[in-house]
């Protein structure tokens, strides 16, 4: 396994894999690059990226704040144990990442279908809208926001795809 310009090779079997805390006892597994000086982890399809927790828990958060009255409702439903502004900003992070990688990739699939999850669920005939899109933008993960994709959290560094709209 070949991972450097150098034709060296990762450290094999790694460091020890890194507990998430959400889902507990997920333990992902990471391998060091001497030549890169980066560690490689192998991130599970159903897990988020840069967020504790699963893709279909993320949707699931989503459609709910899509389901209630307001987000502030939303917010106590899906957290009722921490605060309304800590839980709004826990609901309104994800339905940010979430509209961001529906448009990136409605435009970058040409899929014709509105950036919502619903739109997605009905064009690919899934319930698990968030996987599938990883599945199907599997070349564009690099530049993706979080969640699906494996690019920083910043929202405004995170596309590198060659074009802007500036």
């Amino acid at each position: 396994m070949s991972l450097s310009s150098r034709g060296e090779d990762a450290t094999w079997p790694g460091m020890a894999p890194i507990p998430r805390k959400f889902p507990e006892y997920c333990l992902v597994p990471r391998w060091y690059c001497p030549s890169a000086h980066k560690t490689i982890s192998l991130l599970p399809d159903f897990l988020a990226s840069r967020f504790p927790g699963t893709l279909d828990e993320i949707e699931q958060a989503v459609n709910t704040a899509g389901s209630c009255k307001s987000q502030e409702e939303a917010a106590f439903v899906l957290r009722p144990e921490i605060s309304l502004p800590s839980g709004l900003r826990w609901l309104r992070r994800r339905i940010q990442y979430v509209k961001e990688a529906l448009t990136i990739l409605a435009g970058l699939l040409v899929t014709e279908c509105a950036p919502d999850l619903e739109s997605f669920r009905n064009k690919f005939r899934t319930n698990r809208v968030l996987i599938k899109l990883r599945e199907m933008g599997r070349e564009y993960l690099p530049s993706m926001p979080p969640i699906v994709g494996f690019g920083p959290r910043s929202g405004k560094r995170y596309c590198h795809l060659g074009f802007s709209n500036n």
